[in-house]
């Protein structure tokens, strides 16, 4: 088992860090939210009054933070993970983040001696606190190998896409897929209701067919087809649209720093910031069916 600093325990990191404890591993955690540390305690992990004392307590030093300025300054500030952690640390950043970022972080890691992957995940709370995520990493090999079990303690499926900064691209390229589906079930089935055609029956007829996709049959936007989706808890987040909010942008910098076209995942940022304006930033990013068929909205 190995000893752990985790850092960033909020809706993700808390239940993540969770898992690590129970799996066995002996984990000290820190937030700069008064109360997590010692929630995570409560648990069976240690709180830490610092993020220096936390980066120095492990063998693995993990991160789940909210944005590139957070893992930016983390990592390399005076007080941070460079400064404090073991020099044969290895250090997982699970934030989903922009590309540049995480390359830029990775490579000054290496510079410092350090090993480092950027492991974002899928799967949202639910994911987190069920063991359940999807890890899609980015870095050496070595350390991916040597990375996989803690992360196996917190997730089913680990995925190594390549070199540093991959794994944050194929975070924001699956959830860009996610919110343009997403975006076009919310339209069927709000085409469908205008048309006379009841919401059980679009499902059983797309389930079956060409429609059929995750955002359909997994997380029905529509209540009742799909028992387990938000859209049977008024939209209670499992994924906020905040942070589907979030990824589109993040997908839209990494579109316009390459040169790529991506006119629907842009046209999904767009939307997705009007209905965000709205402040339901907070509601499950498929609440967005009711945006979508009221009637005075004009995309």
């Amino acid at each position: 088992m190995a000893t752990i600093g985790f850092i960033g325990l909020g809706n993700m990191g808390a239940p993540m860090a969770a898992n690590l404890v129970k799996a066995g591993h002996q984990v000290r955690g820190f937030d700069i939210v008064a109360g997590r540390a010692e929630a995570l305690r409560t648990k069976g992990g240690r709180a830490a009054s610092t993020m220096a004392e936390v980066a120095a307590a492990g063998e693995i030093v993990i991160t789940m933070l909210p944005a590139g300025p957070d893992v930016r300054s983390v990592y390399l500030g005076d007080a941070g993970v460079f400064a404090h952690a073991r020099k044969e640390a290895l250090l997982i950043d699970c934030s989903t983040i922009d590309v540049e970022t995480a390359r830029a972080v990775s490579a000054a890691a290496s510079q410092a001696g350090f090993a480092m992957l950027d492991a974002p995940v899928s799967g949202g709370v639910i994911g987190a606190e069920t063991a359940g995520l999807t890890f899609m990493v980015g870095g050496a090999v070595t350390a991916f190998e040597r990375g996989r079990p803690v992360l196996a303690a917190m997730g089913r499926t680990i995925v190594h896409a390549g070199p540093a900064g991959n794994g944050q691209a194929a975070k924001i390229c699956n959830n860009m897929i996610l919110g343009v589906s997403m975006i076009a079930v919310c339209e069927a089935f709000s085409l469908a209701e205008k048309l006379g055609l009841a919401a059980q029956t679009l499902f059983d007829i797309s389930a079956k067919s060409s429609g059929q996709c995750w955002a359909l049959t997994s997380y029905c936007p529509v209540p009742g087809p799909v028992p387990a989706s938000p859209a049977n808890r008024d939209y209670i987040a499992g994924f906020t649209a905040a942070m589907m909010l979030k990824d589109l942008r993040l997908a839209q910098q990494a579109a316009g720093a390459s040169a790529a076209a991506t006119p629907l995942g842009s046209a999904a940022a767009n939307l997705y910031q009007l209905f965000v304006d709205e402040g339901t930033g907070a509601v499950d990013f498929s609440g967005i069916y009711r945006f979508i068929r009221k009637p005075e909205v004009k995309i």
